[in-house]
């Protein structure tokens, strides 16, 4: 037995030897072939990537903030076919496929290059269709790929119009909302986003939005409620002693929560990949740190709304939670990546608080939004936007109250003449029997639920 322990202990020290020597002849080879390896990954350890490996990662950051950002389409979907009665749920499908599909023809069509092609410190950029890359384009100006980029930027117009879809819900017709949406992804937010993101007047102010608080909530919450004011209420919405809304409650709080977990997962993408750059360290630190930040905002704004619907009205809505999240996720937009944990929890909170207060607020003003959106894009959007200065030292509460009110002026009086139009050619409101019966069967044809809404209004 000893015997055998003794050979087996030699032959374990010669094939350790071996090893050792085995390694010791490797290293050099190895230390070479690191030497001749990638120079561009040598330098992105070191903090300064070469232009390739600073191009791919780049693009890479566009494209996964992009289809995380068209994921939220299905989130407005989920969240709009929820919070609207059954006899409706089609509708609202129909609507957000069919505005996701416009947005992305127009702005290839003009948006891109009204928003981005030299605006140069003015107004507007230029008319015409955008050009991407060619074919295994490798041109490493931009620092991305074109097509990345606009991608990217191409979703976020999207959301704008997702926003006035769930507000005007229930009783407007299907082809007057899309010619708005036409009119208000190709050009009017176009026009408005290259006023701070193409370089445009604003930016030179020096007015800061981050992920687009404003740029993006803002207008398309000012759109929907110039589109409520013109449609009216739904019928039976409001009573007519004056004393307040009636609830008229949506078809499945299952869709809207998922809807919202949904959108609450886009927006990772939403403000992440706004840093628009992953090619060194100190970037995809940044990154790191806005998931973070947007994340705590909207427990933040969960938690504040569920607190105080406890202390007022002692039960907790939970589809007024549910914008609590939205609007502490609009809220830190505008300056995601600055603030620190506490305070993205806080900002996150005043959004929900917001929602609690602007909500019933509506209900006195008679103004009809279905599922919340005017509070948590438009109002929280402000806020978000006007409280950046105290995080962001390159911003001035000055220039941030110049910025909200431009782009209110321009989208509120741009979208309600255009509703105003809508409404007079071609009207823009379904009749008061179609509305009772459905959107489903007057409209589209097809019930989301047949064997449930069948006989019901």
């Amino acid at each position: 037995m000893r015997l055998k322990t003794a050979i087996f202990s030699a032959g374990l020290l010669v094939g350790m030897a071996a090893t050792a020597a085995f390694a010791q002849d490797a290293a050099p080879a190895a230390a070479e072939a690191a030497g001749q390896g990638s120079e561009a990954a040598t330098a992105a350890v070191s903090g300064a990537p070469s232009p390739e490996v600073a191009y791919i990662f780049n693009t890479l950051l566009f494209l996964i903030g992009g289809f995380l950002v068209m994921w939220m389409a299905a989130g407005f979907a989920m969240l709009e076919a929820g919070l609207v009665r059954s006899k409706n749920v089609s509708m609202q499908c129909l609507k957000n496929i069919a505005l996701y599909s416009i947005a992305g023809i127009m702005y290839w069509i003009v948006g891109y290059s009204l928003m981005y092609t030299d605006v140069n410190g003015g107004y507007i950029g230029t008319f015409a269709p955008y050009a991407f890359d060619p074919v295994g384009g490798n041109a490493l100006d931009t620092g991305y790929s074109t097509a990345s980029d606009w991608f990217f930027q191409m979703v976020f117009v999207a959301t704008a119009a997702s926003i006035v879809s769930g507000t005007l819900a229930e009783r407007i017709k299907l082809w007057p909302f899309m010619i708005f949406t036409v009119v208000l992804t190709g050009f009017l937010y176009p026009i408005a986003g290259s006023w701070k993101w193409g370089a445009g007047w604003l930016d030179a102010m020096g007015f800061q939005d981050f992920a687009g608080s404003t740029l993006v909530h803002s207008v398309g919450g000012w759109a929907a409620l110039a589109g409520a004011l013109l449609l009216g209420a739904r019928h039976g919405r409001f009573s007519k002693d004056g004393k307040g809304g009636i609830a008229m409650p949506g078809s499945s709080i299952p869709l809207a929560t998922l809807g919202t977990f949904i959108l609450w997962l886009g927006w990772f993408g939403f403000n992440g990949a706004s840093q628009l750059a992953m090619g060194t360290i100190n970037d995809v630190s940044d990154v790191s740190r806005i998931f973070a930040n947007t994340n705590l905002a909207a427990a933040g704004g969960v938690v504040a709304t569920m607190i105080l619907l406890q202390v007022i009205y002692k039960r907790v809505d939970v589809t007024m939670v549910l914008n609590g999240a939205l609007a502490g996720l609009v809220s830190i937009t505008a300056e995601p990546l600055a603030p620190s944990p506490l305070w993205a929890i806080i900002v996150g909170a005043v959004g929900g608080v917001i929602v609690v207060f602007v909500v019933p607020l509506l209900d006195k003003l008679k103004i009809d939004d279905v599922v919340g959106a005017i509070p948590v894009h438009l109002c929280a959007g402000i806020w978000g936007t006007i409280i950046v200065p105290a995080s962001n030292s390159d911003a001035s509460y000055g220039v941030q109250l110049i910025g909200i009110v431009a782009y209110g002026v321009f989208t509120f009086v741009a979208s309600l003449i255009v509703w105003a139009i809508l409404k007079a050619v071609m009207g823009i409101r379904v009749s008061e029997e179609e509305e009772a019966l459905g959107l489903d069967r007057t409209e589209v044809g097809v019930e989301a639920y047949p064997e449930f809404s069948l006989g019901r209004v």
